[in-house]
């Protein structure tokens, strides 16, 4: 039950996996974004044409605010992508094999006759997206869950992603170790799936639909009126009707780490003084 720390700028850690005796373990490298989306240059250090062919993104979204919850989603997404495209491009160039199998792959989790395979555009690599603070989400207002559910579930689907909420309870800890170690170590998906909106949602890439997910929950005489060019930015302007986004500047927020008290460092701060 220890508080966590907030991520500082972008951490690194591993995790390893014994495969048998005497073979050596599989290592998994996790990069940690802090920072909301302040700090979206970093995503180019971890995320590099070495790397792409095994990269996973976990997205994880702060349930209890859902004011936040589209722009923050909207601009990780939206910037990770325009990344990973340029990458896609750069290994494309050097090895066009690899991209195809990279393509092949994101869409083998959908089926062959899925109704809404000319609908969506999947993550050019998989993509997971975690809703946290599940524990203070169950107490809200049936309406706004429902909206929320909904919203999350277009998205996921839209982008070939899983999607699932999470707190500190254990069951549902499990579940997402599990999720961790598909992505990490290649081990089998859970089949398992939970699309009710008053439990934690739980949906494996591929496994929801658009007639399951259903139009957004608005009523039909506004529809008409909500002028969007495309299926996503229908849904943006419904979420958005519910939930306005608050901040507009996120820079705003980011205190800077180099005149936080708990990092003083006398002599290392006097020659920065010195240097301004």
């Amino acid at each position: 039950d220890e508080p966590p720390k907030p991520t500082l700028a972008l951490e690194y850690t591993y995790g390893r996996r014994a495969k048998g005796h005497n073979i050596p373990k599989d290592i998994a490298h996790f990069w940690e974004l802090g920072g909301g989306t302040s700090l979206l240059d970093l995503i180019s250090i971890p995320i590099t044409s070495d790397t792409l062919r095994t990269f996973s993104i976990v997205l994880v979204l702060d349930l209890s605010k859902p004011n936040d919850l589209w722009p923050t989603m909207e601009n990780l997404l939206h910037a990770t992508k325009l990344h990973v495209d340029k990458v896609v491009m750069k290994l494309g160039k050097k090895n066009a094999k690899a991209v195809s199998e990279m393509r092949q792959k994101i869409w083998s989790n959908m089926q062959k006759d899925h109704p809404d395979r000319e609908l969506i555009d999947p993550f050019p690599i998989p993509l997971v997206i975690i809703g946290s603070k599940y524990d203070i989400f169950q107490d809200f207002d049936s309406e706004k869950r429902k909206v929320i559910c909904k919203t999350l579930r277009f998205v996921a689907h839209y982008y070939g992603a899983s999607l699932m909420f999470t707190s500190k309870s254990e069951a549902l800890l499990l579940k997402i170790r599990g999720v961790i170690n598909q992505l990490a170590f290649g081990i089998d998906k859970s089949k398992s799936t939970c699309v009710d909106q008053n439990k934690p949602l739980f949906i494996t890439a591929g496994l929801d639909s658009l007639s399951q997910i259903g139009s957004p929950p608005v009523p039909d005489n506004d529809i008409g009126k909500l002028h969007a060019h495309s299926p996503m930015e229908l849904w943006k302007k419904v979420y958005e009707k519910l939930f306005p986004p608050k901040s507009t500047n996120t820079l705003k927020d980011v205190r800077d780490p180099a005149r936080d008290p708990q990092y003083a460092e006398s002599e290392v701060d006097e020659m920065r003084i010195q240097k301004d």
